[in-house]
């Protein structure tokens, strides 16, 4: 699919934007403050011009620019596809809060990667602290950051952030039957010698800056998490999720 030649858009290539809407062929949607500040004013499309809407319900909808206001605008969606490519890999991080832009990178690397969910946790070493504001303002943010991520990369389903919890917590809430993996420089596995998850679901552990605390591997440990070996090396925060995503992702997933 390509969208159509026109001045104010470069051609070949598909423009997406989410809208938190329901979809359908034939029906006109009011576009929403950041699609239509996306479409309208960074990408300057005009009336007529088409693009590809997504509301996370895993299809592409084609749409044309049917009016232009200063503020807002609307589209008619006019065709919809279903979207497949989502990995066979259902993989929950398990992400102790980092700084900023760190925490950013890695929702934005980690959905393009293909991971279905993410848990941010604090922990008894982490250096980000939020109250109940804070952390309600930083969740939107995250929610966008990985809403942003699937119209870059074209996912048609939009990963699920919870609210940032306590590592007890967040332990307490993880559903039964899944793979658990926490990385260890000194585990006995490695990926080329882990098992395939048996219904392809799996939760990856990492730790803040600070890494997790004795305390924190306990309990971890205590609640069915394996070690995983990814190597000698000693990874960051924003480096060890993304590489271990990566890593299962070519031994399991579609990669």
């Amino acid at each position: 699919m390509t969208t159509a030649g026109t001045d104010s858009q470069p051609r070949g290539r598909v423009i997406r934007a989410f809208v938190d809407a329901p979809l359908a062929p034939g029906t006109r949607v009011a576009l929403p403050d950041t699609a239509a500040a996306h479409l309208l004013r960074v990408l300057r499309l005009r009336e007529g011009d088409e693009c590809v809407l997504f509301n996370g319900d895993g299809q592409d909808y084609t749409a044309r620019i049917t009016a232009v206001g200063k503020r807002d605008g609307e589209a008619e969606v006019t065709g919809a596809r279903p979207v497949e490519n989502e990995s066979p890999l259902r993989i929950t991080l398990l992400q102790g809060i980092a700084r900023g832009e760190k925490m950013d990178l890695i929702l934005q690397k980690a959905t393009e990667l293909g991971a279905s969910a993410f848990i941010p946790v604090g922990s008894e070493r982490s250096e980000v602290k939020l109250d109940a504001r804070r952390a309600e303002k930083r969740l939107a943010h995250w929610r966008s950051v990985v809403t942003s991520a699937c119209e870059q990369s074209g996912r048609a389903r939009v990963p699920a952030v919870a609210p940032p919890l306590s590592l007890a917590a967040a332990l307490k809430a993880l559903p039964d039957g899944t793979l658990r993996l926490l990385l260890d420089p000194f585990a006995a596995h490695g990926i080329a010698t882990l098992a395939a998850p048996t219904d392809a679901a799996l939760t990856i552990a990492i730790g803040p800056e600070g890494g997790w605390s004795p305390r924190d591997r306990e309990m971890l440990v205590a609640a069915g998490f394996t070690g995983l070996r990814l190597g000698p090396r000693v990874l960051r925060t924003e480096t060890a999720g993304l590489a271990a995503i990566a890593a299962l992702q070519a031994r399991f997933g579609d990669l």
